[in-house]
């Protein structure tokens, strides 16, 4: 292993040969196995990855001795069990996001990586994303000073999924972005939304999360948008960022923009200033292409990765607190954290 790190793909439907594509081309993977249980799959995607086995049976990965890892692409509500049944093969695992459809299920799969020793990510593919890092040491730098809030958007004309909604399909990216560039745990959540297309699969949901600091985060989650926007933005004391996915070269935009400090308590008004505009540069470097580069790191020197098992539990606790608060019309509810450092 310390030379090459030997994986297998469960799913090969939509992003399971984007990842198989990936390790397939990183010099210290192997790429051994694609697993699907349509044939069909399987028969499409021979051709591109020819020194791979390929099986419709899991357990044909899961006995295979020289086999470190399994990489699990198959529908969310499998997400769990296939962790687990990897795990206690003695694998190390990676998952699609979300983790798991309850967080019970999420703390489990992390519990047993840790008895068995083995590591477990989840693709949070953003906190991997060059310009979302470059936010962040913005951040941890203190150059936006204190932060107050951000808000993420992430909209488009479809894909209307008829299995999950709007919060579950689309709001894993930014949950996990802000959980990370909040860099502690959130103590309560909210979300509204309708369903317009579907009965009882919301199209679109406004959520919201709080955290200790008094920090807020604010999400627009749609398919049912006439644009397509992946962005986040973050307000600090002191200046302001705001990070594009969908722009080509202007991916980072930072803003000297900020409020004045008083002068005197007796001020009528606050006053705010508007200063220089600066946009760094960001590289260019295919995000899933780090985060299969990390994984393989990772599990080839024991190292805990980025998003790692318990980063997975707290994307799936926000979610449930936010699922709660659909049901009760956006009712505030409170967040444990049965996550630990």
């Amino acid at each position: 292993m310390a030379d090459s790190v030997s994986v297998g793909v469960v799913g090969l439907n939509y992003w399971g040969p984007n990842l198989a594509r990936n390790f397939d081309r990183i010099p210290r993977a192997r790429l051994t196995w694609c697993c699907d249980l349509d044939d069909a799959n399987l028969d499409r995607h021979r051709p591109a990855f020819g020194s791979a086995r390929f099986t419709s049976r899991i357990e044909d990965l899961l006995s295979d001795p020289d086999l470190d890892a399994v990489i699990i692409a198959t529908p969310v509500p499998t997400h769990a069990a296939l962790a687990k049944q990897a795990l206690e093969a003695d694998k190390h695992v990676f998952v699609e996001k979300p983790l798991a459809v309850t967080s019970a299920d999420a703390r489990e799969v992390v519990e047993l990586g840790e008895a068995r020793d083995r590591i477990v990510m989840v693709d949070h593919l953003l906190v991997h994303h060059p310009g979302v890092q470059a936010v962040k040491n913005l951040i941890d730098e203190g150059t936006l000073g204190q932060i107050f809030y951000m808000y993420g958007n992430r909209q488009n004309l479809g894909i209307v999924r008829p299995d999950e909604n709007a919060l579950w399909s689309l709001g894993p990216h930014d949950i996990s972005v802000m959980l990370w560039l909040a860099g502690e745990d959130p103590v309560e959540a909210a979300a509204s939304g309708e369903s317009y297309l579907q009965p009882g699969i919301e199209d679109v949901v406004f959520g919201r999360v709080r955290f200790g600091s008094g920090v807020i985060g604010h999400l627009h989650l749609s398919w049912l948008d006439p644009h397509k926007i992946r962005r986040m933005t973050v307000i600090g004391s002191e200046k302001m960022v705001v990070f594009d996915d969908m722009e080509t070269e202007r991916k980072l935009t930072v803003y000297d923009k900020g409020p004045i400090a008083r002068a005197d308590t007796y001020s009528e008004y606050i006053q705010v200033r508007s200063g220089d505009i600066h946009i760094p540069k960001v590289p260019t470097t295919e995000p899933l292409k780090l985060v299969c580069e990390h994984f393989i790191e990772c599990v080839a020197e024991r190292r805990t990765p980025l998003s790692d098992g318990w980063a997975g539990v707290r994307v799936v606790e926000v979610l449930e607190g936010m699922s709660k608060s659909l049901a009760a019309r956006g009712e505030m509810v409170p967040l444990g954290t049965g996550a630990t450092a």
